[in-house]
């Protein structure tokens, strides 16, 4: 365990915890931000993010059981819904999914859901990292690489494909809360969590 409790503290990990935390402390003050400022910031700041958790060393994980969540379902939903009223007729985008399955093909994705999503496991990872402990920190490390190869890094990448997309389109974001009519709870169960993972209600995010 030598060698990976001094990974834990390596330059790599160092800058991906520096550009985590910028998009999360960012996207937790987004209430007072306009849409199209918003995409223009995650514009830049997205390309960053990947590139560093491309760099991110692989450790084994220490427990059986993973960390515990600190983004609760209450924290997704308050999020999700403050950006998709902030996305307005920005928010929906083609995802072509090619993976072999019959049933893959092209649907519509959202941007409002793709920023939540990668803030969740962002946030999640920043908050055990930030314990001091080194067996916390170096699941938190191993759990993050593995969502980011499994999960957002794919996800990271549509939604940085739909956001130009969207800037060099020429449209306006038209920013309002009719555009999130179709929400239900069940809805907002399903955008949740697709790893089907625990979560503290003790340790609750404010936006």
């Amino acid at each position: 365990m030598e060698k990976e409790e001094k990974v834990i503290y390596s330059r790599q990990v160092m800058e991906f915890v520096a550009s985590a935390n910028e998009y999360c402390k960012y996207l937790e003050g987004v209430s007072q931000v306009k849409g199209i400022d918003i995409l223009g910031f995650m514009q830049r700041l997205l390309p960053y993010i990947y590139i560093r958790a491309s760099l991110l060393p692989k450790v084994e994980p220490v427990f059986e059981e993973g960390n515990e969540k600190s983004v609760t379902e209450d924290d997704y939903k308050r999020l999700h819904d403050i950006l998709l009223v902030k996305m307005g007729n920005a928010d929906a985008y083609p995802v072509i999914v090619d993976m072999g399955d019959p049933a893959d093909g092209l649907y519509t994705g959202s941007i409002s859901e793709s920023f939540t999503d990668i803030y969740q496991d962002l946030k999640d990872f920043l908050i055990n990292y930030r314990t001091g402990t080194e067996e916390v920190m170096n699941d938190a490390l191993w759990e993050v690489v593995m969502n980011f190869e499994e999960f957002w890094g794919l996800k990271l990448v549509n939604l940085l494909t739909a956001i130009h997309k969207f800037i060099y389109s020429g449209e306006k974001v038209e920013e309002g809360s009719n555009f999130g009519d179709d929400a239900s709870p069940e809805r907002d169960n399903l955008l949740f969590d697709h790893h089907k993972r625990g979560y503290s209600k003790d340790d609750e995010t404010v936006f």
